[in-house]
């Protein structure tokens, strides 16, 4: 067994090569992981923004040694974009140098129907895999070896598109009408991403097994910081972790992610702080709320939420 294999070979081992490439999850994550590998199947990853969905996948990819494969998923998103399109430059571009050969084709012809037969006979050449420009999903399915398929923030596409995936993740082969159906050659460890902005099909949840991340417990999310803020100090993360996770509680229009806690982190770092107090939260604040009336709402509340999480 390889090395990279190795390290989706159990959950202990998942856990600690994600921690290592600083991915720090709990059992749980890891077991979703594990059971996807070993069983061939999607995982649907769903949370609120910025819990480390998309990072999850991405260092999956890493710790397995295979390259990641990332369709971006935006409403209006169809086949031309998400599997694959036809070169149309480069079917016009041979036709232009063929012309001596198609004048020798049509010579002696009689008639529309006869030139249209004898024209027919030639369009397996500009219909083949020669003249396709892949997109991710084909991308991936015609990978001579393993990779890591990310459809991100699924949520975002429309429902048509959900039912353009579901002949991928069930079977991974995609139809293309003027090729047939073309079959993965190897099975690429799928993740899919929400931010639960709308419910998603039976049909496409059916097909994966589900993941859902939600906020850290604030020691979880102060051995996250650590891993990526190594000059942070233990006490200044307690601190910064207990104060985020009371913020959390408010009524806020969007509550603090994990990535911008980090952000926060390397923010005091910057400003060599080694303790929260009023003014240097009112001055560095901007980097975790990102909404005006979310930054009023704790400035003023600061003085109990700065009690509590001390």
């Amino acid at each position: 067994m390889s090395e990279s294999a190795s390290n989706l070979a159990s959950v202990d081992s998942i856990i600690n090569s994600l921690g290592t490439n600083g991915y720090i999850c709990n059992e749980q994550i890891a077991t979703v992981v594990y059971l996807a590998a070993a069983l061939e199947k999607p995982i649907l990853v769903e949370g609120p923004p910025g819990v480390g969905k998309t990072e999850l996948a991405k260092t999956c990819a890493l710790i397995a040694g295979n390259p990641l494969v990332r369709l971006q998923c935006y409403e209006g998103l169809d086949e031309s974009k998400a599997i694959y399109e036809w070169k149309y430059g480069k079917q016009l571009l041979y036709t232009q140098l063929l012309k001596t050969q198609l004048a020798e084709v049509m010579d002696g012809a009689t008639g529309l129907r006869e030139s249209m037969e004898r024209l027919h006979s030639y369009d397996d050449v500009f219909f083949s895999r020669e003249f396709i420009e892949p997109r991710p999903l084909l991308q991936a399915i015609d990978s001579d070896s393993g990779v890591v398929l990310l459809v991100d923030e699924i949520d975002k596409a429309d429902f048509e598109f959900e039912s353009l995936l579901l002949e991928v993740l069930s079977d991974f082969q995609v139809s293309i009408p003027e090729l047939g159906t073309l079959k993965g050659r190897t099975k690429p460890l799928v993740f899919l991403t929400s931010n639960d902005t709308r419910d998603l099909s039976d049909a496409l949840k059916r097909r994966c097994l589900h993941l859902h991340i939600d906020f850290p417990a604030t020691d979880l999310e102060g051995r996250i910081v650590r891993a990526r803020v190594p000059a942070i100090s233990e006490a200044m993360t307690e601190h910064l972790v207990s104060f985020v996770s009371k913020v959390r509680e408010l009524d806020l229009k969007k509550l603090p992610s994990v990535s911008e806690t980090i952000d926060w982190a390397k923010s005091l770092v910057l400003l060599h702080a080694d303790s929260l107090d009023e003014a240097l939260v009112k001055s560095s604040l901007n980097a975790l709320l990102k909404y005006e009336e979310d930054l009023k709402t704790v400035v003023d509340q600061l003085d109990e939420l700065l009690q509590v999480a001390s």
